[in-house]
């Protein structure tokens, strides 16, 4: 009995350690996405439009990384916060842990340099080494080309510099341990062919992360053949929001839709009094950020239409609002 347990004994031990330089190899190689490039970027005028463009009303850095108005209807950015970091994600938007948006003003990322900038957009690695959790897009901003890039970081650096240090982020386990291994290399994306417009428009739905906010998903991934198709749960103290079915299936989705019709569900919100709207006035609020998407181009919002006509139509009725028990 004696051997028997001295047997388990060593083999706990040879486990435990085994464990132990796996955890050690782990943290000492990722992520394993290379150094910042010795990158400077030129703040030309067309960069610095092209950058407030997307920023604002595409990849909406701007709302994700400003205080937002949940009194009012899509919780538009609040005037004067532009860039300055704090909105917190948490269980309400199926984040394991909490995350608090950085501070991206020049007080913020004043000490990065713009290659540093670069790899946390790309591929979610910070200045001092530390991985993102991905709810920050960089999977889908590393599919954006090298030139857009270079664009949002140099309109974010014309930012009014805003003093205000956030928190750090807390993941449960297993997924802090996790995540670390979640970033990867950038590779060159050249421009899009705006010519082409289910390509373009394309780019935009990744630029945009539409999929991310109309998909049910499992372990932060879609799940496979209901991209698209909505459903996904914001959760609320006064209700569940879903967010809606864009695919082309006639009945649940979008494919009855015209593009006139889908042109001007957005630029409903660009009338002055949109954005604000209370929010009660509709009995709940709506997580999409109608506001800012509403600042796209026809053009653009007409090329979104056209890409989402030929993503495979699924049948998903979803139920937009479910007040809370009382």
């Amino acid at each position: 009995m004696r051997k028997l347990l001295k047997i388990v004994g060593i083999v706990a031990v040879v486990l435990v350690t085994l464990v132990g330089l796996i955890i050690l190899y782990i943290f000492l190689k990722y992520p394993d996405v290379g150094k910042p490039t010795n990158l400077s970027v030129e703040a030309t005028p067309a960069r610095l439009a092209r950058g407030q463009y997307l920023a604002t009303h595409v990849a909406i850095c701007i709302t994700c990384h400003s205080q937002r108005n949940t009194a009012l209807w899509s919780e538009p950015t609040v005037p004067t916060t532009e860039g300055m970091g704090g909105y917190l994600l948490d269980e309400q938007e199926e984040v394991p842990g909490v995350v608090v948006a950085k501070n991206i003003t020049p007080a913020g990322i004043g000490t990065m340099t713009d290659g540093e900038l670069f790899r946390a957009i790309t591929s979610g690695v910070r200045k001092n080494g530390e991985a993102m959790f991905p709810v920050m897009p960089y999977p889908a901003f590393n599919k954006m080309s090298d030139e857009d890039l270079y664009s949002i970081i140099a309109y974010i650096r014309t930012l009014r510099p805003i003093e205000n240090d956030v928190p750090d982020h807390q993941l449960d386990f297993p997924l802090n341990f996790i995540v670390k291994m979640m970033p990867a290399p950038h590779v060159t994306i050249q421009p899009p062919d705006t010519s082409y417009q289910y390509e373009y428009g394309q780019y935009l739905v990744n630029a945009a992360g539409c999929i991310d906010c109309h998909s049910q998903k499992v372990r932060g991934e879609p799940i496979k053949g209901l991209e698209f198709a909505g459903g996904f749960e914001f959760r609320y103290p006064w209700g569940t929001v879903r967010s809606a079915n864009i695919t082309p299936d006639v009945e649940s989705g979008i494919g009855s839709w015209t593009a006139d019709d889908f042109v001007g569900r957005f630029e409903q919100y660009a009338m002055a009094d949109s954005s604000t709207l209370a929010a009660l006035a509709a009995e709940y609020n709506s997580p999409m950020p109608w506001v800012a998407f509403s600042g796209m181009s026809e053009r653009d919002l007409t090329d979104i239409y056209k890409y989402l006509r030929t993503v495979p139509p699924v049948k998903n009725q979803v139920e937009k609002f479910t007040p809370a028990k009382k």
